[in-house]
């Protein structure tokens, strides 16, 4: 049977292309791919315990059993729509979103924006430039805002993340969170977007004066590496 593999950040480097069309058993499993992978990327065998991956946009364990037609992403650790969750590739219009998700019952709005900074470890950044799993970010961004919404006690949370090249001084994410008071929506903020950087597949790509590599992400947390899913904090909410 066939599948479809994809492949992220500095993978696709590797890889050398985004995407791949791979004929397996009929009982094969993702441990059956990435030992595919293991033959044919000889660097693939020492980035494994750091990669996640998922089976149709959901983190998957690696005994998990495929089927045709289904898509396998291979993730590195990330650097990194509507109403709840956005990804845009224009400049992100942090007044506008502000003013939208206040309302009159609420006590306090809380901003938080990543912006491109002009140096890394001592290097002088030109530019950045991100991707992502797009339908997949889509999705863990907006489970990030309802989960946001069931932990802590606020009104409004919404979460926006560009993609594609980001000049310095501009904002790649955004985090506006309304509540009646300030407490929660400190703390609900703080949890989206240290979350966020661990577990939705965006990477970023940093363009120096002597050359670009691949941002080194936050290690992904052991509740996705085993295909459980997204990891939450069990404190997070105190």
């Amino acid at each position: 049977m066939v599948i479809h593999v994809l492949f992220f950040g500095m993978l696709k480097d590797l890889a050398g292309a985004p995407r791949d069309v791979l004929e397996v058993n009929a009982d094969a499993t993702l441990a059956d791919v990435l030992r595919h992978y293991e033959a044919r990327i000889p660097r693939l065998k020492e980035l494994l315990p750091s990669l996640a991956v998922s089976v149709n946009q959901e983190y998957a364990s690696k005994d998990v059993r495929l089927r045709a037609g289904d898509e396998v992403a291979l993730l590195p650790p990330v650097s990194g729509g509507s109403g709840s969750a956005t990804i845009v590739r224009d400049r992100i219009d942090t007044a506008s979103l502000l003013e939208r998700c206040k309302a009159g019952a609420d006590g306090a709005a809380v901003v938080f924006e990543g912006i491109v900074r002009d140096n890394t470890r001592g290097r002088r950044t030109l530019y950045l430039d991100y991707e992502a799993y797009e339908a997949m970010a889509l999705k863990q961004m907006e489970e990030l805002a309802s989960e946001a919404r069931s932990r802590y006690a606020i009104r409004e949370v919404a979460v926006v993340h560009r993609l594609g090249r980001l000049e310095i001084g501009e904002t790649s994410v955004l985090v506006v969170v309304a509540s009646a008071h300030r407490g929660a929506a400190f703390d609900a903020c703080r949890w989206v977007i240290d979350t966020l950087k661990k577990t939705v597949p965006i990477w970023k790509k940093e363009y120096f004066e002597d050359g670009a590599v691949w941002a080194d992400g936050e290690p992904f947390p052991a509740e996705i590496l085993s295909g459980q899913g997204t990891a939450v904090d069990p404190d997070a909410s105190k």
